[in-house]
């Protein structure tokens, strides 16, 4: 395993940096209809189409300091990927895809939740949005978990997708530390 670049850590994950030798991990992420069916193109990745992501995702983080993040168990196990990156080169966009074994376990909504503070903390911008296929209610759920709230509807790929979005002023607040 190479050194990891830790980005975000939670009790049950860690988001860390990509290596160039991912392709396949992305991949196969993405192998199933279970996994695709609410992304563009509705259809599993090619390795050409997960090495072209990944790539992606290196740009962006060199370009904008954030990108979708590789997602890990504590105990190594790959989850999936989540992060925030730039949506059309505009506005900042939420966005994660877990494997199907890491469904229903609320890793989904961890996942949304400490990246929202995490984009605040830094303050990457006044806010981000997200938007997920009208179909697609379990990520709806997670947004809305997070305190986004719907907007107008955005088409993607000839699909009008439920569009969310989440500003500091959105952010409920924190309690504070009793120590």
């Amino acid at each position: 395993m190479m050194s990891e670049t830790v980005i975000l850590k939670t009790s049950r994950m860690r988001f860390v940096m990509w290596d160039e030798g991912d392709a396949a991990l992305v991949q196969q992420l993405h192998s199933t209809m279970a996994t695709t069916r609410y992304l563009s193109g509705n259809a599993p990745w090619s390795l050409e189409t997960a090495e072209e992501r990944l790539r992606g995702w290196f740009e962006e983080q060199a370009r904008d300091g954030t990108t979708k993040y590789k997602l890990l168990a504590e105990d190594g196990q790959f989850l999936g990927r989540a992060g925030i990156s730039k949506f059309r080169n505009e506005q900042f966009e939420l966005g994660y895809s877990l494997r199907e074994e890491a469904w229903g376990k609320g890793l989904a909504t961890e996942a949304a939740s400490v990246l929202a503070d995490w984009f605040f903390e830094r303050q990457f911008a006044q806010g981000f949005i997200a938007f997920t296929h009208p179909d697609n209610i379990a990520s709806q759920r997670v947004l809305r978990k997070i305190g986004m709230r719907e907007s107008a509807p955005i088409l993607i790929d000839g699909v009008l997708d439920s569009a969310f979005e989440l500003t500091a002023e959105m952010r409920p607040a924190k309690p504070e530390s009793l120590s």
